[in-house]
């Protein structure tokens, strides 16, 4: 016999004994199938529970959270208010230790101007000399 002819009546023997085989009743297998479907309901309602508890707890560990962090920033602000007034004070304090000035900026600058403009005229003064100049401008 040739392969090919042997493998075909390999393969019709195997499935004429399949097909022969004695089959399992439907009440048995339908009865398995419902014990199934009930375990796996009953472990979905207990995921559903853990669920509903795990968002419970992450919603009180929220507000524990938000709460903690309100009262940081509370103590944090009032912190800051009191060295803002510290701050202030020691610069009254400061102010106040200063003395007054004699001149403000603009007059200090004004004084500046003027003592340049007269040390300017006396150096054209002595770098002209005893020279006379010819007075063109006077007829």
């Amino acid at each position: 016999m040739r392969l090919s002819q042997l493998a075909l009546i390999v393969s019709f023997s195997v499935f004429a004994q399949a097909a022969l085989a004695e089959q399992t009743p439907a009440p048995v297998i339908t009865s398995v199938v419902n014990a199934e479907v009930r375990a796996m309901n009953a472990q979905l309602d207990q995921l559903e529970q853990r669920l509903a508890e795990s968002e419970r707890l992450r919603g009180e560990l929220s507000a524990q959270l938000e709460g903690s962090q309100a009262e940081q920033e509370n103590a944090q602000l009032i912190r800051l208010r009191q060295d803002n007034q510290r701050l202030k004070l020691q610069l009254k304090a400061a102010q106040a230790q200063q003395p007054q000035r004699f001149l403000g900026e603009q007059q200090q600058w004004f004084a500046v101007g003027g003592a340049v403009a007269i040390f300017g005229f006396i150096l054209g003064m002595l770098a002209r000399g005893k020279r006379q100049s010819r007075r063109e401008w006077s007829n």
